[in-house]
């Protein structure tokens, strides 16, 4: 099943959630690992520039993610689900779309605001243009301060995020014992249900 049904997701909902799954893994380890690096240790710069890249795909796959869920609902939550628990992974999930935007959009924004001036290539063949940066924020070094906090502490709170979900996924699985994380594993369960 290439499209969600009712009781499952299709091919391109599931391959879209662990492709990202693994990117943004990825990504808040490279941004732990390298932020503890020496910022003058040339391998640094290097690192900036992956995490950089990396970024832009996750916005883009963000992009299509989103517009492909607009398209294609995504399938009904369990019916034994309590009012509160699904008002949560209502929530959970609004809060993850909101930080696969705001994740890259803050490392844009800190990039560009950045008085470095170091250009944005992605993968060292698309360059990306610097964002406007609002007057109202100060000086270049003041705005690149800002967009730094919300960017570190909003990885700690995506962090706090991804681990909430999984729980929320085990519990599905090993507790209440439904179809939750099997049907993000395998179209099976869609096409049971369609």
């Amino acid at each position: 099943m290439i499209r969600n049904t009712s009781g499952g997701y299709g091919r391109v909902a599931i391959v879209f959630h662990w492709t990202m799954a693994l990117l943004i893994l990825a990504m808040l380890a490279l941004g732990l690992y390298m932020t503890s690096l020496p910022p003058t240790d040339p391998e640094t710069f290097r690192l900036y520039q992956l995490h950089k890249s990396i970024g832009f795909v996750v916005l883009t796959l963000a992009v299509l993610r989103l517009a492909w869920r607009l398209v294609n609902p995504s399938p009904k939550l369990p019916d034994g689900m309590k009012a509160i628990e699904k008002l949560a992974a209502h929530l959970g999930h609004a809060g993850l779309y909101a930080f696969l935007f705001a994740m890259p959009i803050t490392g844009w924004l800190m990039a560009s605001a950045s008085p470095w001036g170091i250009p944005t290539i992605v993968f060292d063949v698309l360059p990306v243009p610097h964002l406007p940066v609002p007057e109202a924020l100060g000086t270049q070094a003041e705005a690149e301060a800002i967009f730094k906090l919300l960017h570190e502490y909003g990885a700690y709170l995506l962090m706090a995020l991804i681990v909430a979900h999984a729980a929320a996924a085990l519990k599905h699985h090993f507790i209440a014992r439904d179809d939750t994380l099997r049907r993000m594993l395998s179209t099976a369960p869609a096409r049971a249900k369609i």
